[in-house]
């Protein structure tokens, strides 16, 4: 590896292990949004997504779209206003007011029976439903199966050491015909422990290759400045489409 990030075609770092044990909580997770450590929300949307979205959807309406981990994500109301169904999981109920409150839309909260203690917002025209617990936690609610999956931010941050049991989630939420939509980071994670965490090509075989054909769709440079505080030097980022094989 060079070791530059000028170039889009660095290898991927051959060490996998070198972040398995890194463990970051729930609890840390929701003590970043009460502090505002929320640089991960992109207040514009993603831009690979909006660049492939209408490829995507092929015209199509109704389907059913799942945002693990969606913390605030404008990308939620793109698929709600193209007539789409949008249910997403967080587990920071400051987040999930910050999106209704932001998008100007109204919405009612009820509990989640089957986890006590945890609430389901709900938009008033019916189609952004957001779950506020652990994603872990979700299927015990029978949310049913998903069209597609909107995955940025979500796999990167799972500690690594979950990520079977993540995947084996998003498997189980996953309908025919489906398209998962995965974005995932390179750097040298020898340089910043995460989150978010480094997944290379293989890990992502390795958690749905049985499952899904994985084509990697683009490669992009995401390196900015403040990515200079974690030590690092060169930042990609990739967007895979994982379909039915």
């Amino acid at each position: 590896m060079d070791g530059t990030r000028t170039s889009p075609d660095i290898e991927e770092y051959s060490d996998t292990e070198v972040q398995k044990n890194q463990v970051l909580t729930l609890e840390e997770w929701q003590d970043k949004w009460v502090n505002g450590n929320t640089a991960f929300h992109q207040q514009q949307g993603h831009q690979l997504l909006k660049k492939h979205l209408d490829t995507f959807l092929k015209g199509k309406s109704g389907l059913r779209i799942f945002f693990p981990l969606c913390g605030k994500a404008v990308e939620m109301k793109w698929f709600a206003d193209r007539g789409h169904s949008v249910i997403g999981v967080e587990i920071s109920e400051l987040g999930i007011r910050e999106f209704f409150t932001e998008q100007n839309l109204s919405y009612s909260e009820e509990p989640i029976t089957e986890i006590p203690g945890t609430k389901v917002f709900k938009s008033s025209s019916g189609n952004i439903s957001l779950y506020c617990c652990s994603i872990f936690d979700l299927p015990r609610t029978n949310i049913g199966k998903f069209d597609m999956i909107w995955d940025r931010g979500a796999l990167v941050a799972i500690n690594p050491g979950d990520r079977k049991c993540y995947a084996d989630i998003m498997l189980s939420l996953l309908g025919k015909k489906f398209q998962y939509l995965l974005c995932v980071l390179s750097y040298d994670p020898t340089k910043h422990p995460g989150p978010p965490f480094y997944v290379p090509h293989a890990e992502i075989e390795r958690l749905f290759g049985k499952i899904c054909n994985i084509c990697c769709l683009e490669k992009v440079d995401a390196f900015e400045e403040r990515h200079k505080s974690w030590g690092i030097d060169y930042l990609f980022e990739k967007l895979y489409l994982l379909t039915e094989k």
